[in-house]
């Protein structure tokens, strides 16, 4: 192997790829809020995810900030995959009731969610 897929490899490995049993993807804004908020959102997003065990492990869920996911209305917007379930809203006083709910628990916030997608072969 070369030094670039080694440097890929152990990556890949230190942040549980092979183990992740969701992904969170979290709208920063500008359109669908404030970046204040969206970052604020994003900071302790990451905190929670990390201080309940989530980031290694058997149950680790890789978090990803992203510009846009395209609904630029009542964000911070957050999807959960590969269950596609899309929550609005997700200011700083949800995250932490989010991440024990949905991640840990595994019940989605019903009140919060506007819609759903789950990958195929998911229900």
């Amino acid at each position: 192997m070369d030094e670039k897929t080694d440097q890929l490899e152990a990556i890949a490995q230190k942040i549980g790829i092979g183990a992740i049993k969701r992904h969170v993807f979290l709208c920063v804004g500008p359109k669908c809020c404030s970046n204040e908020v969206g970052e604020k959102s994003w900071e302790l997003l990451k905190q929670k995810i990390k201080d309940a065990g989530l980031s290694s492990g058997d149950n680790v869920c890789q978090r990803s900030r992203a510009g846009c996911l395209r609904i630029c209305c009542h964000g911070p917007t957050m999807v959960v995959y590969p269950e596609g379930t899309w929550y609005h809203d997700m200011t700083p006083d949800k995250i932490e009731r989010f991440v024990q709910e949905h991640l840990i628990e595994g019940k989605p916030i019903e009140e919060w969610i506007f819609a759903r997608n789950p990958l195929p072969g998911r229900s």
